[in-house]
Formats: C-alpha cells, structure tokens, sequence
C-alpha cells in the first residue's frame, strides 16, 4: 500500500457535511483513511471572498497510481458539487489536494506531486503537521514541521 497525505478544503454549503462527505467517499474509493487532522477554520489564499474555509488533512492508504488517485479525486470533487471554471482560485464546496504520495515527485501538467505550493501556505502545513510531522518533502528534503516554522504565509488558521 502506498501512503499519500490528502489536503480537503470547503467554504460553500455546509463546510462540516463536505468535509465528512468527501472523507466517506475517500475511504470508498481511494483507500483507509489512517489518520486525520482536527478541522481549522481559514482565511482564503490567493483571493478575497467573505466565506471562509474549513480545511483539514488526511493520511491514506491506497493502492491507486498516482494518475489513478487523481482521477478518483477529480470523480469525488464532482459527486459532491464541485464544478471547476478556469478561475485557479475561488470558493468551492469541496477542494481535495494530493499533497504527498510516499516520497514520489512528479511534475506533469496535469499532476505535480508534491503540492508545489504546500510550503507556502499555513492552511496546509498546520493540519499535515497533526499528522505527518515528522514527514520528509522529497524536494525540499524538510520535514513538515520543519516547513511549518519557516512559513511566511500569517494567514489565520484556527483549530475549532
């Protein structure tokens, strides 16, 4: 089994419900959920909206590729609602990120493994670090809790 780090985000409709959908669907067809952080309420990144996110992480194993764990992602993300406009970033009832997948490092159009902005954002970083501290970023060769403590991002995010 392959161990990979899921981050699930939402700021539309009811945020707790999503994330407990998108956990239930997870566990139905990517693999075991083994471990997952508390929930954090998040200021958006990289745009302005008054609806804030609810964010956590989760420690899965799958025995998916990492092509095929995108295209289960992608199946979840639209059996709950989402729907994708071009816009990068913007409110979403649902949000799942691939963040690490064991220590692979993939970098294609469509799937770029690690999050190559994971570091950068404290909404990641603070709910992986529940989970996977002491996990290694195979391009940065830091651990998580390393990355956490040298974040610039001051954005707020509260554990509720």
């Amino acid at each position: 089994m392959n161990v990979v780090f899921l981050g699930i985000g939402t700021n539309l409709g009811n945020r707790e419900n999503n994330l407990k959908e998108a956990i239930a669907l997870i566990e139905e067809c990517i693999g075991r959920v083994v471990g997952s952080s508390s929930v954090y309420e998040t200021e958006p990144w990289g745009f302005h909206t008054e609806d804030e996110f609810l964010n956590m992480a989760v420690k899965v194993e799958t025995d998916l590729s990492p092509s095929g764990l995108l295209g289960r992602i992608l199946m979840i993300e639209s059996l709950l609602g989402r729907l994708r406009e071009g816009r990068q970033y913007s409110s979403r009832v649902i949000d799942i990120d691939i963040l690490l997948y064991e220590d692979l490092i993939i970098d294609e159009k469509s799937l770029k493994i690690p999050h190559p902005l994971m570091q950068e954002r404290r909404f990641v970083l603070v709910p992986l670090c529940e989970i996977g501290a002491e996990t290694i970023h195979p391009v940065l060769k830091k651990s998580v809790s390393l990355l956490l403590e040298s974040c610039k991002d001051k954005s707020k995010v509260k554990k509720i």
